[in-house]
């Protein structure tokens, strides 16, 4: 097991969009990994979210982070840039949230965070959850992915690995969204062309 000095931190947002599977995925993902550890901000609605589609209860989702913050924690570490960090995913990301990042409406840690990830050149990774996409949301979104590092994955389902259970298709998403970060998913399919 690596020194947690010599690990990663990830900081991992989490919105009340719904998604939060991916969530709870994304933190059982970064924590088999070796050399990583993640840094969990809910927001509220996500808390409410949580119960509806996964039946866990917060403390449970706190137990797979290394390291968690109250959404009101403005002056936490993620606040700051000097807080070391491999970079930020949000996931799910609902629109408010993707709205407030665009303007630099820094309100609340992960806000903050976000607004930070982005100074710092970091890798931003944004779990987009919504459907359909007013032009709002598009405009949004498209000006975002133009900043260094900020990567738009909403959560896009494949089937060329044939994924046989809602489980199944969750841990590919889950495995995408962490890819920026260098993070290998052991059971993720990767699309390895057409065969002969």
């Amino acid at each position: 097991m690596s020194d947690e000095r010599d690990e990663q931190r990830i900081v991992v947002g989490a919105t009340g969009a719904s998604g939060l599977p991916l969530l709870v995925q994304c933190l059982r993902i970064i924590r088999e990994a070796d050399g990583f550890r993640s840094c969990l901000i809910m927001s509220h609605g996500a808390r409410t979210t949580l119960a509806w589609e996964t039946g866990l209860g917060v403390d449970e989702v706190r137990a797979l982070a290394d390291e968690w913050y109250e959404p009101e924690e403005i002056g936490a570490g993620p606040a700051s840039g000097s807080y070391r960090t491999a970079g930020m995913i949000v996931v799910p990301c609902s629109m408010k949230t993707l709205a407030g990042i665009h303007s630099g409406y820094a309100e609340t840690l992960l806000l903050r965070a976000a607004d930070v990830t982005i100074k710092e050149q970091r890798p931003l990774v944004l779990c987009a959850r919504e459907s359909p996409l007013s032009p709002i949301h598009l405009r949004n979104m498209q000006e975002l992915s133009m900043i260094p590092g900020v990567r738009i994955c909403p959560p896009m389902l494949t089937f060329y690995g044939n994924a046989s259970t809602i489980e199944d298709m969750t841990y590919d998403v889950a495995a995408r969204l962490l890819m920026p970060f260098g993070i290998e998913a052991p059971r993720y399919h990767r699309w390895n062309g057409l065969g002969e």
